[in-house]
């Protein structure tokens, strides 16, 4: 049997291959681009990354951040992602040993992070992460701790909340469906666009599916308080920010994932000193 550093150590190369690849997903699926085909390229001068160019954060630290052909400057983004996922599964392996709960633990702090950059940079969720995890959520729930019936549950808890906090918001509001996570292109200037996109609400059956209801319940919450600290310097400035809210629901659930026993002892305690 392989020891622990080895495991780790596998568990990190791994991690940092998967986040060269998110990396690619970030990048692509908001354009609607293949994943697979055609190669990585200079976005500057369009030359092929060669293979040993393409070496999660080797290589981007030994060209300095720049491209070998055009020395176009490379984003850190991607270094600090493959980072990122590195520490997330060999994190995920050293916490909870190597069991089936570490294998979903890892997927689903990766598949957070992808929504995370997906919201952030495109205000866009796109489906392979939300419903590709809801699948994968619910396809590991016959192995893990969590079960399959508590993941059926999460999944339902956390499409139907935000889709009654959608419906309700549209019909007060008078607007419609913006789906996937896309920004409403007919609304003029000075009108609201709907409460949120139907993206957000598959990425929280996704997350019910990893974290049952309970999880689904804190992480709206979380997010909620999150999402309001960011954003209420904007407000009182005056401003009327278009608010990501996938972002706020994937730094929720992490937060719950990795701290949520310890959250719910001390408010165990606040309330029943």
């Amino acid at each position: 049997m392989l020891s622990e550093p080895i495991l780790l150590g596998i568990a990190a190369v791994f991690g940092a291959m998967l986040g060269s690849f998110l990396n690619v997903c970030v990048y692509r699926l908001p354009r609607n681009e293949s994943v697979v085909r055609p190669r990585s390229r200079c976005p500057s001068c369009g030359t092929v990354v060669a293979w040993h160019d393409n070496v999660p954060v080797f290589s981007w630290l030994v060209l300095r951040g720049r491209c070998r052909q055009c020395s176009a400057r490379i984003s850190a983004q991607y270094p600090l992602v493959e980072a990122a996922v590195a520490l997330i599964w060999a994190g995920s392996l050293y916490a909870l040993g190597p069991v089936a709960d570490a294998l979903a633990a890892a997927l689903f702090l990766t598949l957070l992070l992808g929504i995370l950059l997906t919201d952030a940079q495109h205000f866009i969720i796109p489906d392979e992460f939300s419903l590709g995890g809801l699948g994968a959520g619910l396809a590991l729930a016959f192995f893990t701790d969590l079960g399959i019936v508590q993941a059926l549950i999460g999944a339902a808890t956390g499409f139907a909340l935000l889709w009654v906090v959608k419906a309700a918001g549209d019909f007060a509001l008078g607007r419609g469906w913006i789906g996937g996570g896309e920004v409403q292109e007919t609304l003029g200037a000075d009108e609201p666009p709907s409460t949120m996109g139907g993206g957000d609400i598959k990425v929280l059956a996704m997350i019910g599916a990893f974290v049952g209801w309970q999880g689904v319940l804190a992480t709206v919450f979380l997010g909620a308080l999150l999402g309001t600290l960011a954003f209420l310097p904007s407000l009182f400035r005056g401003r009327k920010p278009l608010v990501p809210f996938g972002i706020f629901l994937a730094l929720g659930a992490a937060v719950w994932l990795v701290a949520g026993a310890r959250l719910a002892a001390w408010y165990a305690a606040f309330v029943r000193p």
